[in-house]
């Protein structure tokens, strides 16, 4: 991994709602040779792992999203101070599909072949949205629902 790009920002809120990013403070024509998104790895105060992408928002200015989880994890919230070291993704971003889900696409070709066309980030919702399922009734529900979702063309949860 090259050297990394660090800077502290201040987490700002998104509008009035749970939502926070910081500020990438860096022109990304020069550092990426990229305008728009740029998919990019993080560490947050030298203990939070992960991997995301700078969106542009406009006016030149990218931000960095964090997660309400990413949040706690930091014990930080809106106006507090983050360490940000970030480093450009040019790895393949995978989503593995549980073998019980991988059964149920199998069985439905089209919503298999919607599914694989998806982004990474629509992938992982869905994934993620199933496998946070507390009970295996829900799991279940929420598999079926899955194809139907696809199947109506909505892209993420």
């Amino acid at each position: 991994m090259t050297q990394p790009i660090t800077f502290s920002a201040e987490i700002q809120q998104h509008q009035y709602i749970n939502a926070a990013f910081v500020n990438f403070p860096f022109d990304t024509v020069e550092l990426f040779g990229k305008k728009g998104q740029i998919k990019v790895k993080v560490l947050l105060d030298n203990k939070i792992e992960y991997r995301s992408s700078l969106a542009n928002m406009g006016g030149g200015c990218h931000r960095l999203g964090l997660t309400q989880d990413i949040r706690k994890e930091l014990g930080k919230t809106f106006g507090d101070i983050v360490e940000v070291k970030l480093w450009e993704d040019k790895e393949e971003r995978i989503v593995i599909v549980p073998d019980d889900v991988q059964e149920l696409l199998d069985q439905n070709e089209k919503a298999k072949e919607i599914y694989e066309k998806m982004s990474y980030t629509h992938k992982k919702e869905y994934i993620r949205w199933i496998e946070e399922a507390k009970k295996a009734e829900t799991r279940e529900r929420r598999k079926i629902k899955m194809i139907e979702m696809l199947l109506e063309g909505k892209k993420g949860i």
